[in-house]
């Protein structure tokens, strides 16, 4: 037997055998393991689902459990496959698809800016303030999300609504005659998303800030630039992978948003989580909602490859 089959051959009877052949494993094929493992993750979490998403949007809708059909099938001694594109093409056939995709859109691309305008300054704040309060501001950065998403969700239906505390603190204070219609509006949407994915924009900028290295900012005040154009010139270009970052983790999840949206938007609140939802649960039309969901996703690969390639560039710069 050889070194490599005694180093690799599980012990039976050993005390903590079973962590000692794994440790050997891990020294004798350590090196692949590390590099199977993102490979596995990514096959078992991503291309797998994928695949069986792909598989029911080529499907037809059936009366069954499952509600659809086969693609491969077999009778009369014969192998049968049936792809099915019409649930693609009446994506293109429905105005309602393309409205829910471009409201999608835009509902991901206003939030992210507002919490780009707002996550950046509060970023900065957390980033410049003493180092004993630091750690308590990133706390309280994170703190909401230690909380049921669903439960902060249903605490802003209590703020907006006609008697909620908003409309209550507005008229206390004389601002307002009568309550504001606030609650299942296309504003409380974007009140929610903003409220949700505002500490996803503030950690990756705060972390490009503490990056800085601020002898560059020194230099550019000391050569008589104004602080205004030092900000722009100096500090945001260093911290654009930061932005960037965070704009992809408000922008992505929001598009494919559907608890905010149902709970908070109004009846002109289509978004494509709504979208799915309905045609998943209510239709009972799995090929049609499978078709959906490939194409949003075929729809967001466009600023993942985006995002990546830059980061490739970025990391190439940097080399």
């Amino acid at each position: 037997m050889s070194s490599l089959e005694r180093q690799t051959e599980p012990p039976s009877s050993a005390p903590g055998g079973f962590r000692l052949w794994l440790a050997r494993l891990q020294m004798a094929h350590g090196r692949k393991l590390v590099i199977a493992l993102p490979y596995l993750w990514l096959i078992l979490l991503f291309m797998l689902p994928f695949l069986i998403v792909f598989k029911i949007s080529l499907a037809e809708m059936a009366r069954a459990i499952p509600p659809y059909t086969d693609l491969v099938s077999w009778a009369d001694d014969q192998l049968s496959v049936t792809l099915n594109i019409a649930n693609f093409l009446q994506l293109t056939d429905d105005p309602l698809y393309f409205e829910a995709y471009l409201q999608s859109l835009q509902v991901a691309a206003v939030s992210t800016l507002f919490c780009l305008l707002l996550g950046y300054p509060l970023a900065w704040a957390v980033a410049h303030s003493k180092p004993s309060t630091r750690n308590i501001l990133l706390l309280l950065v994170i703190l909401p999300s230690w909380t049921s998403f669903l439960i902060r969700v249903y605490a802003w239906m209590g703020i907006l609504k006609e008697n909620g505390v908003l409309n209550n603190v507005l008229l206390w204070l004389g601002v307002i005659d009568q309550p504001l219609a606030i609650l299942h509006t296309n504003l409380a949407v974007y009140i929610g998303i903003v409220y949700a994915y505002l500490p996803f924009m503030v950690l990756p900028i705060y972390t490009a800030l503490t990056r800085i290295d601020y002898s560059l900012v020194e230099a550019s005040l000391d050569l008589g630039a104004r602080p205004v154009k030092t900000f722009f010139s100096i500090i945001v270009p260093l911290t654009k992978g930061g932005i960037i970052a965070g704009s992809m983790l408000v922008f992505i999840p929001a598009v494919g948003e559907f608890v905010i949206p149902e709970l908070l938007g109004g009846p002109d609140s289509i978004m494509i989580g709504r979208v799915l939802w309905q045609e998943f649960f209510n239709n009972r039309d799995w090929p049609v909602a499978s078709a959906v969901a490939i194409t949003m996703l075929v729809v967001l690969i466009v600023p993942i490859m985006w995002f990546h390639k830059y980061q490739n560039k970025t990391m190439g710069d940097h080399a």
